[in-house]
Formats: structure tokens, sequence, C-alpha cells
């Protein structure tokens, strides 16, 4: 598949592993989620604009660099709010919007119901992110609002993909790269990843 990176890192693994852990509470879950999403954002920036710059070291002027693109980070609510501080930690000048967006239980379609986005989205790479890619829906729904909105450059990151979701959203969006940490077997007829890691947003939140 084009345009898919799956991140292979031992401290990714791990973290994968007790992230999927049914037991783990909900406060190591989120900053287990917070750590998996830094080194996922660490490997989804390599492509990042930079201009040279100097710098006054102790002893001299050298050359250095600079970020020369304006990043946003969109987190997918509510379960994308828990990687976004694994992006800032790296580039806290970061702006970031909100995407509120829910699956419809019945016909597993997303339905929109919260948008604040920063101006600019033009001239910025835009990082959605949200922990579980599923049937691509809320993905697909939210890189079409954005791009509606003057978005041009965009990046989609989660902890694990389904097959079908990859599918869905390289179809809908094919000049979109996703990195993931892993890509789970399949969905359920319930539309759930398997073997997947249940309710990001419950477990994050303490809300199951």
């Amino acid at each position: 598949m084009s345009h898919l990176t799956v991140v292979d890192h031992p401290l990714l693994k791990r973290d994968l592993t007790i992230l999927r852990e049914k037991n783990t509470p909900h406060g190591l879950f989120r900053k287990t989620l917070s750590d998996a999403s830094a080194i996922l954002a660490y490997e989804s920036m390599r492509d990042l604009v930079l201009r040279e710059d100097t710098v006054e070291t102790p002893l001299e002027t050298t050359a250095g660099y600079k970020v020369d693109v304006d990043v946003v980070v969109v987190p997918i609510l509510r379960a994308g709010l828990g990687m976004v501080d694994g992006f800032v930690r790296f580039v806290p000048e970061a702006r970031i919007g909100h995407l509120g967006m829910y699956r419809d239980e019945k016909t597993f379609q997303p339905v929109d119901y919260y948008s604040s986005l920063p101006h600019g989205l033009e001239k910025a790479h835009v990082f959605v992110v949200d922990p579980m890619l599923a049937t691509g829906g809320s993905a697909t729904g939210a890189i079409s609002h954005l791009k509606a909105k003057g978005g041009q450059q965009f990046t989609f990151v989660c902890l694990v993909a389904a097959p079908e979701g990859v599918v869905a959203l390289q179809r809908a969006h094919p000049d979109v790269h996703i990195f993931t940490a892993n890509m789970d077997r399949e969905l359920d007829s319930n539309a759930y990843i398997r073997p997947g890691l249940g309710d990001a947003g419950d477990r994050i939140f303490g809300t199951y």
C-alpha cells in the first residue's frame, strides 16, 4: 500500500502491548498513549521543511536550522486528544485544531458535531491524529472537512489500523500519508478492530 508507514520501534511495540492489555488502568493508558504518540510524531515529522539559519554558540557563529512550515495538529475528538501531547513535545509552537466526530452505531458512518480550526490551513502541514483507523469513515470525513477549509498537506497518524480503514482512506485521499504502529487483522461485524485495544476514548478518560 502506497503512502503507508508502519513504524517499527522496540519501545513502540512495548507501549502498544501495554495499551492492548485490558487491565491497564486509565492513568497508565493515558501516559503510555502519549509516549507512543511521541514516537509516531518523531517518525511522521521526518519530512518537515527546514530553513537554514545561524546561531551564536558560546564560541562562534555556526549554521543551524529552523522548521519552515506551520505545523497544525488536529485530533479527532475525543480519543485523538490523547495523542496531542506527543506532538507538541517536539513542536511546542504547533497550533491545535479540534474536530468532533462520532460513529453512528447502526450505520457505522461518521457524524460531525464540532469544529474549531486555526486560520491558515492552506500553508500548514496538518497532522490529523486518532488512536484507531477502523472503517476509515472518521478519518476520511475529517480530512475532507479540512480540505474544504483550505488544507492542502496532510499526514494521518494512528496507533492501530485495520486494512479496511487504510484502503478506504487511501481511496478517498490518495495524497495523505498514513503512519501507524501496527496493521491489525480485521474489522469484526460491529466494525471494531481486531485485536485492537478497545474503546480508546473510554480508556483514556476512565469513562468505561
